[in-house]
């Protein structure tokens, strides 16, 4: 899927070959590094010896993104994990929604991020280390925070309307937070990639 999308994304289809590079550099480092390459460009050498600057993010129009819904998604890395729902654009997991039914302490879903954290999001070169927001609910209660190795629940926060009154309630929330446009200004104008700590 990533191949094909990225394919999309670059009006270019890759070669086996092209692509291993493509995934060497994906692969590289942890948070912070991603996030770097997620905003920036590979000089990727062809196979008919040209190069080709490969994107994967549009941080200025979110209808130039290639946008897909996953739920269930099983990765095995120390334990075999379920993701909730996952939100991928071009074809990398860049929004992770972490889902409790209602009743529970909302807490719970940022726990559970943290041991995704631990035992999975590593696995298969890293590529969920590519994510951008953390979203966690009960139904009733829906927060979010950027993602960072040093995460604590301390950096959760709800969405606002206009007039500062919160969006608690996950329908409301996701109609007007994991929007496309939405998403994109955040990820794209709004995270601080911290360069200090590299987080």
């Amino acid at each position: 899927n990533l191949k094909t999308q990225l394919e999309k994304f670059n009006d270019k289809a890759f070669t086996t070959k092209e692509f291993d590079k493509i995934l060497n550099h994906l692969y590289k480092g942890g948070v912070y590094q991603k996030a770097l390459t997620l905003r920036d460009r590979f000089q990727l050498e062809l196979e008919d010896g040209t190069s080709f600057y490969v994107r994967f993010f549009d941080q200025d129009s979110a209808s130039n993104n290639i946008w897909q819904v996953t739920n269930q998604v099983t990765q095995e890395g120390t334990y075999v994990n379920r993701y909730d729902v996952t939100l991928l654009v071009n074809g990398l997991p860049l929004v992770h929604i972490e889902l409790k039914r209602r009743g529970l302490e909302l807490k719970e879903a940022f726990n559970q991020l943290g041991r995704y954290q631990k035992h999975s999001f590593w696995a298969n070169g890293g590529i969920y280390q590519f994510t951008q927001i953390f979203v966690i609910s009960n139904g009733v209660e829906t927060k979010y925070l950027a993602n960072n190795k040093n995460s604590s629940f301390k950096q959760t926060t709800y969405w606002a309307k206009e007039n500062n009154d919160k969006i608690t309630d996950l329908t409301e929330f996701s109609k007007e937070f994991l929007t496309p446009n939405r998403l994109t200004d955040v990820i794209g104008k709004y995270i601080v990639i911290n360069t200090d700590k590299q987080l």
